[in-house]
């Protein structure tokens, strides 16, 4: 039986990321029989003890984001991550200074088939208790792409409004999926811009995704547009 193709959405508070999840999800399911979508246990943590988690809590939520994942390949085709490990490590290091989750992090980062980093350009709103600021998104942000640049994680990222934001998702879901699906690995791209939002130089990921799956004969690439 083929292994789940994980799709790992991750980015710093107020990007987007369950939103893209969610639709991701309502797209894919007409291709795929079965589709999970993977909640955040930071989430439902703090909706639970009404307060964020201590340092000391860190790496058990890491674990419990992990295994969840892991629980869900091992029941669907198809499994969309509403964030990973990765993103309690950044957490981490940013309000603790504590780098020690990253390797690890890093480690599972790189066994998921797609991630998707969200870029920080919608307005950001606050929700009462886990988000803290526009400061501290754009601090996280840095610290993600830091992260996704020096372990070598190839990922997409994704911009704009809904639409736009679902639309690039898409493409770069259906030419990693095609790649994957007839035995070749991702592209290897070059990382050439971890510190802007300027979607001229850092859409060339998603391009290299397509041009990728284009060239193998996979893909018509009207499908991609």
């Amino acid at each position: 039986m083929p292994r789940a193709f994980v799709i790992a959405v991750v980015g710093a508070e107020s990007t987007g990321k369950t939103v893209l999840a969610r639709d991701l999800a309502s797209a894919l399911a007409r291709g795929a029989s079965r589709v999970a979508v993977v909640p955040e246990a930071l989430r439902e943590f703090c909706a639970r003890e009404h307060r964020t988690p201590a340092a000391h809590e860190q790496a058990r939520l890491a674990r419990e984001q992990t295994q969840r994942i892991e629980r869900a390949t091992a029941e669907h085709d198809l499994v969309i991550a509403d964030t990973t490990a990765l993103m309690t490590a950044a957490y981490s290091t940013h309000y603790f200074a504590d780098r020690s989750l990253q390797a690890q992090a890093l480690a599972e980062q790189r066994r998921h088939d797609l991630t998707l980093l969200m870029a920080p350009d919608l307005p950001w709103t606050a929700d009462g208790l886990q988000r803290d600021s526009a400061a501290a998104r754009a601090e996280v942000d840095a610290i993600l792409r830091r992260l996704l640049h020096q372990g070598t994680v190839d990922h997409a990222v994704i911009h704009g409004d809904g639409p736009a934001r679902l639309a690039q998702a898409l493409a770069a879901v259906h030419a990693a999926r095609r790649l994957r699906d007839h035995g070749r690995p991702l592209v290897r791209w070059s990382w050439r811009c971890p510190d802007c939002d300027d979607g001229a130089c850092e859409r060339h990921v998603l391009k290299a995704l397509q041009a990728a799956a284009i060239d193998a004969g996979r893909t018509d690439p009207q499908a991609l547009s």
